[in-house]
């Protein structure tokens, strides 16, 4: 079972939601200027949830990511990061990513991690892929990471094209709370 810890004598629910550890969960993004120097950046706190079909061994992300924490090395970075003609904070502050189902197996050997990301208040629908866990309990015991590509320019990015590139590199690093282990039937 990858992502509740399995409890001899214990009943899962069919259908289980678990929250994000927003205290260890992470997002972060690079887009490369002339093509070559990356400018790198942390978002703030990523919240969400993570339904778990039991049954049919699959499941869905639900990711709330706070663009509008946004830190930079450099805080003239920050400021334009934050601007209208990038992410738009004052407008759109949150960026979202809600998957398609997907097996829970992927946790554990990865592969593609299909959905759709709303950013400045457009949707499209991206790939993202998972990497193999490195734990029994991926989520739990150890990160589960994600990273995939979108052009800034489908989500109304459009200036700067000249210096900056159009691929905007994203990548997740995600830990939910630990589910309760006791038995649901007391």
């Amino acid at each position: 079972m990858a992502l509740a810890a399995a409890v001899p004598g214990a009943e899962l629910p069919r259908i289980e939601t678990l929250q994000f550890d927003s205290e260890r969960s992470s997002a972060q993004f690079s887009v490369k200027v002339f093509w070559m120097i990356p400018v790198d950046g942390q978002f703030g706190q990523v919240r969400g949830d993570v339904v778990v079909d039991h049954f049919r061994s699959q499941a869905r992300v639900d990711a709330r990511i706070d663009a509008n924490g946004v830190s930079m090395r450099r805080s003239a970075y920050e400021s334009w990061v934050k601007s209208a003609e990038f992410f738009d904070v004052e407008h759109y502050p949150e960026i979202r990513f809600h998957s398609d189902s997907f097996p829970i197996a992927r946790l554990h050997g990865g592969g593609d991690l299909p959905g759709v990301l709303t950013m400045r208040g457009i949707e499209k629908p991206v790939l993202f892929q998972v990497k193999p866990s490195a734990c029994e309990r991926p989520a739990i015991d150890c990160d589960v990471e994600a990273e995939g590509t979108v052009r800034r320019s489908e989500f109304g990015m459009t200036t700067r094209r000249a210096s900056l590139s159009d691929k905007v590199e994203l990548s997740f690093s995600v830990r939910i709370v630990a589910p309760d282990p006791r038995p649901l039937n007391r």
